[in-house]
C-alpha cells in the first residue's frame, strides 16, 4: 500500500502521547497508524469480544518473532484477525515479546533498582500511567475487563533480542515525521491501542489514526 492508492478516508484522528483509544473496523477496512513513538495495538473479533489478538499464535502460526508487510495478526483461535500492508518502520522491527507498561510496572522496576538497566536511562520521570491503563480504560465500556486485554502488537518498539534470551530496550524510533503501519481487517472487529509514555526515550509525540475504505 502507498500513499498513492486511491482509497477512501473514513476518518481520521490525532492522539497525544500517553493516550488510548477504542474504535470498530468492518471487514476490508485499513487503518494505517502514523508516529514516532511506540503503539501498543490490540483487537477483538466483533461478533465475539472473548475472541481476541494473541502474541503466542501470531509467532507461531508464521515462524517468526518479528512481523512487517504481508504478515498476519492471528487470534488465540488461530483465526487470521489482520494483514500488514504497509510497513514504513526501516529503522527497525516491530515487537511481539513485552506486553504493556503500566503505572506497577514501573514502580517495581524502580523499587527493584533496575530503572536504568530495563528502560536505559535513569529515572527522571514516572508516567502517572501506561499502556495497561490507557487500554483497560477505553475498553472497559464493551465489557472487557483489564484481565481480557491481551498483550499487545507494540509497532515501533523495537527490542533487541541477545543471543542468551535477555530483552534489551532500544531507543531505536521512527524519525520525524514518523513511519506508518497499515493493518487491513481480515473480520469485523474492535481495535484499541495505547500511545505510549516511551519513558526509554522520553518522547513527548502521539499519533495520527486514520481508518480507509
Amino acid at each position: 500500500m502507498t500513499e498513492t492508492m486511491a482509497e477512501t478516508v473514513i476518518w481520521e484522528r490525532d492522539l497525544p502521547r500517553n493516550t488510548g483509544f477504542a474504535f470498530d473496523l468492518k471487514k476490508g477496512q485499513s487503518v494505517r497508524i502514523r508516529s514516532q513513538t511506540i503503539i501498543d495495538f490490540v483487537c477483538f473479533n466483533r461478533d465475539n469480544l472473548r475472541e481476541r489478538f494473541d502474541q503466542a499464535r501470531t509467532k507461531a502460526n508464521q515462524r517468526k518473532v518479528f512481523i512487517s508487510t504481508g504478515d498476519m495478526l492471528v487470534s488465540k483461535l488461530n483465526n487470521t484477525m489482520m494483514t500488514i500492508v504497509e510497513d514504513t518502520f526501516k529503522e527497525g522491527h516491530h515487537d511481539l515479546q513485552e506486553g504493556m507498561c503500566s503505572r506497577k510496572r514501573h514502580e517495581l522496576a524502580a523499587a527493584r533498582g533496575m530503572w536504568e538497566k530495563t528502560y536505559g536511562r535513569p529515572l527522571s520521570e514516572m508516567p502517572p500511567r501506561g499502556c495497561t491503563e490507557n487500554l483497560a480504560t477505553i475498553l472497559a465500556p464493551y465489557g472487557i475487563a483489564l484481565e481480557d486485554v491481551p498483550s499487545p502488537f507494540n509497532i515501533f518498539q523495537h527490542m533487541i533480542i541477545h543471543p542468551d534470551g535477555e530483552l534489551e530496550h532500544s531507543k531505536i524510533r521512527p524519525k520525524p515525521p514518523g513511519a506508518r503501519v497499515t493493518l487491513r481487517a481480515e473480520m469485523d472487529l474492535l481495535a484499541a491501542l495505547s500511545t505510549c509514555p516511551d519513558v526509554t526515550v522520553g518522547g513527548t509525540t502521539g499519533a495520527t489514526v486514520t481508518v480507509l475504505g
